[in-house]
């Protein structure tokens, strides 16, 4: 049978060590200093504005898409699933198609805003 032996200075030099280590991972956690700032609340995405869009005929297919697409999109911003940016450009890219919806273009409305889905991975 053999017998281990750790001799003393080895033991104390790892303990040493250890020690250290825990005393400088404890003191980099009270690394805030008391005229320092507390922590920064995010702010919470702004609810988008209604679209600027001319009057969408009642009933028309193309009125109740915008209308839905519209809705969805509002809500993806509001809860931050979608940037701001990609709001905004979907927003640019729909201005055509509630313009063709309102002058009673409502299946070349409907295909703007089906491409516009197909292009950010909107359901269609």
């Amino acid at each position: 049978m053999q017998t281990v032996t750790i001799s003393a200075s080895k033991f104390s030099k790892a303990c040493f060590s250890a020690a250290i280590f825990l005393a400088a991972l404890g003191l980099a956690a009270c690394n805030q200093t008391a005229n320092s700032p507390g922590p920064v609340a995010s702010t919470d995405p702004r609810a988008p504005a209604p679209p600027n869009w001319p009057k969408l005929p009642d009933g028309a297919a193309c009125t109740g898409e915008l209308t839905h697409y519209q809705t969805v999109l509002d809500a993806d911003v509001s809860t931050g699933n979608v940037n701001r940016s990609v709001y905004d450009q979907i927003e640019t890219e729909l201005v055509p198609a509630a313009n063709a919806c309102a002058a009673g273009k409502d299946s070349e409305a409907r295909a703007m805003i089906r491409s516009a889905k197909v292009k950010h991975g909107y359901r269609a």
